[in-house]
């Protein structure tokens, strides 16, 4: 029997397909101990534990629902198809070289370095200095977001329909195939994008001939690339029972990378949650008081609901650093929501950031301007006069001439949410507190994701524990 991460993870350590005597085993997870309750020694109040509740529910902070079972054949072939350099042009990067398990599935760089790099983490670099336009997102939870990407530009409407770049070009048929909302569509964009993973003519690289708007024609390629490899037809098969792999299109693997990215990275047993399922000595009392300062602020009305994120789209006045979007005068900026709107009303609005886990997920905005969690909690007070003052010697040596002077666009379409915003040292202690209190301690170490080998052979030691 096969059971999904979220009820039975060592049942799922335990699972091993059998395509070949050396198949590797399913993502594996550690047991992680419970946080005692009152951890710091003091007595938590009761009644401010009930207040706390009480304003949470007004807020719309809600405990975050289980995601839906996933057959375990389609959580190993996503598993693979996410650690393997054959969805890349010149097969030399994985979604995951900028999705690291080592690093929360980020890479702790303000803006990730794609096809052509070398190194992982934050020891990447590209020979010609070559960035990636935006931050690497994180993977949590994803089940419980309706817009992906900074821009939302993959996102499922108030009416239930999925909206993507590709248009008319994923047909209805391909669109069926998802089972897990946007994040099943979500493989199937930086795998046609060069900088990213599709890369520049070379030898050996069909995707890269093919015309960039072709992005039927792309997938197809990919598909016969996997499709050569016997282990990736068997694997396919068995994700999808009773479907042959040469009828299905690239809508299944993207579809497999989002099944073990529901399955394996949705975490929902910080301290926080704990404490709202009615355990009042799961937060430590500077917790709760900090869980009663953030519900209290201006934060929770843009960081709600079960993932701490309104579904939303702000004007947090980040500055706009790397090569941008192709937007503006100068071509180096990054109009946000508005590139998928077309709004004047959207420029610089970004999606709101979910918060669970995020005291692991730094940098953060957009361009990942801000290196520390404390640095874009302290950036909300006085946010105008932050951009304005803003020092890009903070920034790794190869981005620190890269900052545009866009501060007044950026500030004229500010949220104006953040006017009068101030918030003191005693202020952001409390919010820093609760932000820690927001970690599920089983997202500290996901090294268990990374499997001994792929399908193509190609290598995947960056990501193996050191």
């Amino acid at each position: 029997m096969l059971y999904n991460r979220w009820f039975s993870r060592a049942a799922l350590g335990a699972l091993v397909l059998t395509a070949c005597a050396d198949e590797p085993t399913a993502p594996r997870s550690r047991e992680v101990p419970a946080a005692a309750a009152d951890r710091d020694g003091s007595a938590v109040d009761p009644v401010v534990a009930r207040a706390v509740r009480e304003l949470a529910a007004a807020r719309g902070v809600v405990p975050l629902a289980p995601p839906v079972p996933v057959r375990q054949p389609l959580v190993l072939l996503g598993q693979a198809l996410l650690f393997d350099p054959i969805l890349s042009g010149n097969r030399n990067i994985a979604c995951a070289t900028c999705h690291l398990p080592k690093l929360a599935m980020g890479d702790g760089l303000s803006l990730s370095v794609g096809e052509g790099g070398s190194d992982f983490g934050p020891l990447r670099s590209h020979p010609e200095g070559v960035f990636i336009p935006r931050n690497a997102p994180p993977l949590f939870n994803l089940a419980a977001m309706k817009q992906l990407f900074w821009d939302g530009r993959v996102e499922v409407d108030a009416t239930g329909q999925l909206r993507t770049p590709a248009g008319a070009q994923l047909t209805p048929a391909m669109v069926r195939v998802f089972e897990f909302g946007a994040a099943s569509a979500l493989g199937m964009f930086p795998v046609t994008n060069r900088a990213e993973m599709r890369g520049q003519l070379s030898s050996g690289n069909e995707l890269a001939v093919i015309p960039d708007d072709d992005l039927p024609t792309i997938w197809s390629a990919l598909m016969r690339r996997l499709g050569a490899i016997p282990e990736y037809r068997d694997r396919f098969e068995a994700a999808y029972p009773g479907q042959r792999f040469d009828d299905m299109t690239f809508a299944h693997a993207s579809n497999a990378i989002g099944a073990f990215i529901v399955d394996q990275l949705s975490f929902a047993d910080s301290p926080w949650d704990r404490f709202i399922r009615g355990d009042d000595g799961a937060l430590s009392a500077q917790q709760l008081d900090g869980a009663q300062t953030f519900l209290s602020l201006k934060c929770s009305i843009c960081h709600n609901g079960a993932t701490f994120s309104d579904d939303q789209f702000h004007n947090v006045a980040v500055a706009q650093i790397g090569p941008g979007e192709g937007d503006g005068p100068s071509g180096r900026d990054d109009f946000g929501r508005m590139r998928v709107t077309g709004d004047p009303a959207d420029r610089y609005r970004f999606r709101t950031t979910p918060l669970r886990n995020v005291e692991l997920t730094g940098p953060y905005g957009h361009s990942g301007a801000i290196a520390s969690l404390r640095g874009f909690i302290e950036h909300y007070s006085e946010s105008h006069t932050k951009l304005l003052t803003f020092d890009p010697r903070t920034l790794e040596p190869a981005l620190q001439g890269t900052l545009l002077p866009n501060a007044a666009d950026i500030l004229a379409t500010r949220d104006t949410l953040l006017e009068g915003v101030v918030l003191t040292d005693e202020l952001v202690d409390k919010l820093m507190d609760y932000m820690s209190a927001l970690t599920d301690g089983a997202a500290r170490d996901l090294m268990y994701l990374v499997p001994a080998r792929v399908p193509s052979r190609l290598p995947v030691e960056p990501n193996r524990r050191q």
